[in-house]
């Protein structure tokens, strides 16, 4: 692995997630804070808050001090198979997550999750030589303690990368990607990789394609299939997928209705394209007021391996409905 430095140009950010309101019989939802240019100060750690969200367990890993520390002054490591990926001082893969969100910045990985997945300090970073400081920023955590963002979207060190060079985290949940020095997805082969092409990442937050066997099938932002829960509850919405479930399933996270196409997202009061507040504090968009998620047993964009599994889980139309299911 070599380490070289590139110029990028500021992009533009992904919009806003506005989360919609009160119907499914739910409770308004709040979006959460902004960001801010980073300065170097001493290093900033401990990240022990409340709260779950969907991860793999942790294994092996460099210890609590190493994940936590500083990321000082980043670099640009040019990789055999993502080509080039943004790194802390140590060579140490810096990740994103797409249940986050970069406009306003918001980190989703709380509890069981920061633990596999550290968040990156704010301060003390630097930029990497030849990038544009200002794509560099803070977003302030439930905890209360800084995280660094790049791009808007906060960064994280994988507990299992141990070390420098290291990618085990890309494509992990087909939610983690190694952040590129444009601050988008790295894309490029390698066993983790569950379909994190550069036409995936130009997809609406939700959107359609047309499957052979099913019809008009929602699919997410990277095009993997979007499916709903038999066991879910429309009115009043309640998710009947929790713990190791979410391991498997996991949600699909708040997207504007303006970042969709072909989706039924009218909200009128009562059913409609609302966000579902769940107790273990994730929030999950819903169709029709059934909860959303996808499949971890799918790899790549067009998959539909979670179609009729347990005689309860099913690809969604735009419209909310189980596609394929037996009548």
């Amino acid at each position: 692995m070599k380490t070289s430095w590139r110029s990028a140009s500021l992009v533009a950010s992904a919009a806003a997630v506005l989360v919609l309101t009160t119907a499914c019989g739910q409770d308004k939802a709040d979006t959460s804070t902004g960001s801010q240019n980073v300065g170097a100060a001493p290093a900033a750690n401990g990240y022990g808050s409340a709260g779950a969200a969907a991860s793999p367990s942790t294994g092996a890993n460099t210890g609590a001090g190493a994940q936590t520390q500083s990321a000082g002054q980043l670099a640009v490591a040019d990789t055999d198979k993502l080509g080039e990926v943004v790194t802390d001082s140590a060579g140490m893969t810096l990740y994103r997550f797409d249940k986050d969100t970069a406009e306003p910045p918001k980190s989703n990985c709380d509890g069981d999750c920061a633990t596999a997945w550290p968040p990156v300090p704010a301060s003390g970073a630097t930029a990497p030589i030849g990038i544009d400081k200002t794509l560099l920023g803070e977003v302030t955590r439930t905890d209360g303690t800084k995280q660094l963002t790049y791009e808007g979207w906060p960064l994280y060190r994988f507990a299992k990368d141990t070390k420098a060079g290291d990618t085990k985290g890309q494509g992990v949940g087909g939610t983690w990607y190694a952040t590129a020095p444009d601050g988008k997805k790295a894309s490029g082969g390698g066993e983790a990789a569950a379909g994190g092409s550069a036409e995936a990442a130009d997809l609406p937050g939700l959107s359609t394609r047309n499957d052979p066997e099913l019809g008009e099938v929602v699919v997410d932002k990277n095009g993997m299939t979007v499916y709903r829960f038999e066991k879910d509850v429309p009115w009043p919405m309640k998710s009947n997928c929790v713990g190791e479930c979410l391991e498997k399933w996991p949600v699909v996270a708040p997207v504007d209705a303006a970042d969709t196409k072909g989706i039924d997202n009218k909200n009128d009061g009562r059913r409609g394209y609302v966000v579902n507040n769940r107790p273990d504090g994730l929030k999950q968009q819903s169709i029709d007021c059934w909860p959303l998620y996808t499949f971890a047993g799918d790899k790549k964009p067009g998959d539909t391996n979670g179609q009729g599994v347990g005689g309860t889980w099913y690809a969604i139309s735009p419209e909310g409905k189980p596609l394929g299911k037996p009548k």
